[in-house]
Formats: structure tokens, sequence, C-alpha cells
């Protein structure tokens, strides 16, 4: 900011004795440049933590040391029995003693589901020791054996990964306990509620992210916390 001095135009050379008065007649000034400085700053420092669109302020850390969305302790994960890509029959009591991580893609299923796996696959890599993975269909008729194989394979997962499937009662049940949202109800919605679960080795579900949560860095600092680390 400029701020105009006297007019000093057609004046006499100051002085000795005005010279001498100068640093007193300017140091208001000063003070005054100097506190509407401060306030500019302020100004500046309280809005940084501000969205552009008038949002909430930055996060702050969790409470619960999660990075997902801590869910009300002691509620038990609803138990199943499906089959895998392997044929074989795995049920959620029989992951007991580890955590898991639960997810509900479907093989059709493109950005969205792609976009869950290679998170899930960003954090299988930072762990040392790894949860057991749980995809469970969201789309019986669609999530045929190849189609599964192929898209294990596609995002990393072959190996790392149980797929699980079942008759469409079966899954019909799973979903309405999980609250998941199927195939059927559209791409749009499927992805506006895909969901990833963290259930602890006594079978509780604790860590919950929805798409705009989930990241590879969140997901493996909550399942080392899961695991004691």
């Amino acid at each position: 900011m400029c701020i105009p001095g006297p007019d000093v135009k057609g004046q006499d050379s100051p002085t000795l004795a005005s010279m001498d008065n100068r640093p007193r007649l300017l140091l208001p000034a000063a003070a005054g440049l100097l506190l509407l400085a401060a306030v500019v700053f302020a100004l500046l420092a309280g809005s940084s933590g501000k969205s552009n669109a008038g949002g909430s302020s930055q996060s702050t850390p969790s409470p619960t040391g999660f990075d997902g969305a801590a869910l009300p302790p002691g509620v038990t994960a609803p138990a199943f029995a499906l089959t895998d890509q392997n044929g074989h029959r795995l049920s959620l009591g029989s992951l007991r003693g580890r955590p898991v991580l639960l997810a509900f893609p479907y093989t059709r299923c493109r950005n969205s589901c792609v976009l869950v796996a290679q998170q899930i696959r960003g954090a299988l890599d930072e762990l040392p020791s790894p949860p057991a993975v749980v995809l469970i269909s969201a789309d019986p008729a669609g999530d045929t054996p190849a189609r599964i194989g192929s898209f294990l394979t596609r995002v990393s997962l072959a190996g790392r990964a149980s797929y699980l499937t079942g008759t469409a009662p079966e899954l019909r049940k799973v979903w309405r306990e999980y609250r998941v949202t199927p195939s059927s109800a559209g791409p749009a919605a499927y992805g506006k509620y895909a969901t990833v679960l963290l259930i602890d080795a006594n079978g509780k579900e604790r860590v919950l992210y929805g798409p705009e949560q989930l990241t590879p860095e969140s997901l493996s600092h909550d399942i080392r916390k899961l695991q004691g680390g």
C-alpha cells in the first residue's frame, strides 16, 4: 500500500532542527503501517484453513486414531459363508484372529471397482503382514469364475484376495446386513456408496471408508493399528 506524503514542491531545504524532529513525526505513521500489516496478516492466516468455496476448515486428526470413519464399538460383523474363486467355502468366522478387509466389487464394473481394488492393492504393498482380503460379489449373475480370475489379475490381487460369490438369495442377505448398494442399482448409485470395511481380529466392525476417504495410506495405517503395530 502506498501512502502519499506531504507535497514538498517549492519548500525550502529542511533545517537541522526540522530533521531532528522528523523521526518523532514519522513514528506514529510507521506504527500505523505495522498495525495495518499485522491485521492483514491475521486475516490471511485465518482464511487459509478454509476452502475457496467456503467449506469447512482443514480436517484434524480423529480422536480414535483411525484415518477412516471409526464405527461404534462392540458391533459384531454379520456372519456369512460363501464360495471363493477356487470353489472353496469360506466363512467370516474362519478368519478370526486376524483383521479382515471387506469390499463388494463386481467384475463388469469399470471405474469405481478398479479404483477401490487399486487402493487395496496399494495398501497391501505397504504391509509386511497383510490382513485377510475378502471381496464379495455385488453382481452374482455377471461374476463368472473366468471374469473373477481376469479381474483379480488385472488389479494385481490374484493370490492376495478371496472373491466370494453365492446364490442371489445368499448375496441379497449379505448386502442387506452390510448395507451394500448392489450393481443392479446402476453404476452411479453403486459408485457413490461403494465402501470398504475393516473388521478386527475379534470379528467386530471397526472402520469404514467411503470413496472419498479411501487411500492406500489410510488403509495401511488403520490395518497396522488393528494389528497392534
